[in-house]
């Protein structure tokens, strides 16, 4: 670097500058030459080499896919030892203490500092990038399900925990160790990288995505209301799940609707009891509840506009009576509705009041009906989807595989309420065996092809660099 004491004409005003190569980029004499650029050109030539290094220096900032892959194969040892532990020491929604505590302790030793107990035991921390630039999320779930593992596994659970009233066995059966473990892999990798990062990070890690206890708040929606947003709102969210409905290794996903949403839904209805063998003395609510099942059925089919969105409506229990003899004076029905489109799922709950109402009314009978509003559908952010396909490919070596509407429910769908999302399916089963004979989630026997997280870590690492340096 020449200073302006180098400088072969000593120009004023130089001399806190250093520059290279030697001062001839703002001088354009030599010790053969008497011509001094002016003061203007000087400023405009001064700004040109300024941006110019900037942008050198920007470029070679820039996160290249190949450092992603391979700290990826570097962190991948930790990520199955993390997933072995999570999956040997799983604990139930809302419940999830000694989860968190060992989140809390894998972050610190990263050198981050996750704030605590967000919806009872919920984490969040941020890895701060060295440049300027948006934030954007990755999310995990963290809690087990009310299931006896029967894997067979040398980490397998034996823990055991009360559920309704009930000892229970405890068990990572929906892969929630896995997604753990994927988003510690990538926090490690981004956080390594984190000087280079253009823009910061949010690690999420949620409880209770399986729903809080009867009586309880939990999961996506309590962590939002406790302001988990409310400081730094990130520009986009990305989730992955793994599963046995997508090839092993592969990704895939769609814009728009992508699951629905899931509301529970319970009819009382009220008849007069009498005797079994004089039913004209009472009014019979079995008979009632079953002409109320069969009119549910038609509401889908008959009422709504199936050309929009697919939409269901299940019964899962119906109980009333004790004697064979005896009408009872009330029969409870209760069920699940399943919906892709908000006005949809509106229509549906108007619809079940009116069936199960008149119905009743019609012999003589009365309803009450409660509805319990569960997460709503999962909808990608379709510019979002659509600019991470190239980043899910190069995580996985294959084409995106397209995506059927999935009637199962997540409540990652409440981030995408409040901020661009997108959410993603991570194939689970071995190439070599058929996914038709492979456990699926929520079953004692569901496990995961280890060799896979790879791919989720190599996923949310590409998918953050992509966003951030575009």
């Amino acid at each position: 670097m020449a200073s302006a004491a180098e400088c072969p004409r000593g120009r004023a005003g130089w001399s806190s500058q250093t520059i290279s190569p030697g001062c001839q980029r703002f001088c354009r004499n030599d010790v053969n030459s008497t011509r001094v650029v002016g003061d203007g050109e000087q400023k405009v030539q001064r700004l040109l080499i300024v941006f110019s290094l900037l942008f050198v220096v920007g470029a070679q900032a820039e996160i290249a896919p190949e450092q992603i892959d391979k700290a990826a194969a570097a962190v991948q040892p930790q990520v199955v030892e993390w997933r072995r532990w999570f999956h040997a020491n799983p604990e139930l929604s809302n419940r999830e203490f000694n989860t968190a505590a060992k989140i809390a302790e894998i972050l610190r030793g990263m050198g981050l500092e996750p704030r605590t107990g967000i919806a009872h035991t919920g984490l969040m921390a941020i890895i701060e990038g060295g440049r300027p630039g948006p934030l954007v999320a990755i999310r995990t779930d963290m809690d087990g399900l009310p299931v006896t593992e029967q894997t067979g596994l040398p980490f397998a659970s034996t823990a055991r925990a009360e559920y309704n009233g009930q000892e229970v066995g405890v068990m990572h059966a929906c892969g929630h160790d896995n997604h753990m473990a994927m988003v510690l892999g990538a926090a490690k990798i981004l956080n390594d990288m984190r000087g280079e990062l253009p823009g910061s990070v949010m690690l999420i890690f949620q409880p209770a995505e399986e729903g809080p206890p009867a009586g309880e708040e939990g999961g996506a929606e309590l962590m939002l209301k406790e302001g988990l947003f409310d400081a730094r709102k990130p520009e986009a969210v990305f989730g992955i799940h793994v599963g046995i409905s997508v090839p092993g290794g592969q990704f895939s996903t769609k814009p728009g609707p992508m699951m629905a949403s899931a509301d529970r839904y319970l009819i009382r209805v009220n008849g007069r009891q009498t005797h079994g063998a004089r039913p004209w003395d009472g009014v019979d609510p079995i008979t009632v509840s079953a002409q109320i099942i069969l009119g549910l059925q038609t509401i889908a089919s008959r009422q709504l506009d199936v050309t929009r969105a697919p939409s269901i409506i299940s019964v899962g229990r119906i109980s009333g009576g004790i004697r064979n003899n005896v009408i009872p004076d009330q029969v409870e029905i209760e069920g699940t509705i399943r919906a892709f489109d908000p006005d949809m799922r509106s229509q549906i709950h108007t619809a079940v009041e009116r069936t199960a109402r008149l119905v009743a009314e019609s012999a003589g009978a009365s309803v009450e009906i409660e509805f319990d509003l569960g997460s709503p559908p999962v909808r990608n952010d379709a510019e979002l989807a659509a600019m991470m396909m190239p980043a899910l490919e190069r995580a996985s070596s294959h084409p995106v595989v397209p995506l059927r509407p999935q009637t199962v429910a997540e409540d990652f769908s409440e981030y995408g309420e409040v901020t661009p999302s997108l959410f993603v399916f991570l194939g689970n089963w071995p190439d070599s065996q058929d996914p038709g004979k492979m456990p699926a989630n929520h079953s004692p026997l569901f496990d995961m092809h280890e060799p896979y997280l790879e791919h989720g870590v190599r996923a949310f690492g590409h998918m953050v660099v992509e966003y951030l340096q575009r």
